[in-house]
């Protein structure tokens, strides 16, 4: 992706320093005005979250690459249409959301329609605990395997449910900046992230149900 020269680089460490510790605005402005190291810090600071959102939006490592670079590109492009009353995290997910859609319609992959379910309460997604003494073998090798269940509920989605799902428990996104990336009503957002909670109980029912029968 974007790539310092040793022209581009910043004149001392200190300036260096002062860009990483720079807010995202900042670097924006600072982009802005010239000063191309500082976007250079801003796609650095994240890519790996984007390329990482973008993989299980699409399902492959290398088109996740290519919509990340290109995501980056439009981001830097179209950087003075950028509304600093917003977060700047909210912006650059709305660009590689819509491009992530916009590669999965070339695909021709079938869509459905999103618009059941009611609206919930906010729930939380419990963290599982282990023992002060770390966890054993068999522990390590459950959670890969819960790991590998929920990774495959979340392919099995619908493309809509998924990237919202993604962007409030994987993003740490809030509801209305769910609905500003997606261009999506409040109320639509949170119908569809209860209804993807929904599908995926239903299908991660095996290993959720830890009231049943032993």
């Amino acid at each position: 992706m974007f790539r310092s020269t040793p022209g581009d680089a910043p004149s001392s460490r200190g300036a260096l320093a002062e860009l990483e510790a720079a807010s995202d605005g900042r670097l924006v402005a600072s982009t802005l005005e010239g000063r191309r190291e500082a976007f250079e810090v801003l796609v650095r600071r994240h890519q790996r979250g984007v390329v990482n959102h973008l993989y299980r939006l699409l399902g492959r490592r290398d088109a996740a690459m290519d919509v990340a670079q290109e995501t980056f590109i439009r981001v830097y492009q179209s950087l003075d249409a950028f509304d600093p009353r917003y977060r700047f995290t909210t912006w650059l997910y709305r660009i590689a959301s819509n491009g992530a859609i916009d590669r999965l319609r070339r695909r021709g992959l079938p869509t459905c329609s999103l618009n059941a379910g009611v609206v919930d309460e906010d729930g939380r997604v419990a963290e599982r605990e282990f023992p002060a003494d770390g966890p054993s073998p068999l522990d390590v090798l459950r959670c890969r395997e819960l790991e590998d269940r929920i990774e495959a509920a979340l392919a099995e989605l619908p493309t809509a449910y998924r990237e919202l799902i993604l962007l409030r428990h994987r993003g740490q996104c809030r509801y209305d900046e769910i609905a500003r990336i997606t261009g999506l009503p409040l109320g639509t957002v949170k119908n569809r992230i209860f209804r993807a909670r929904e599908l995926m109980r239903e299908r991660l029912a095996d290993v959720l149900d830890v009231g049943g029968a032993p």
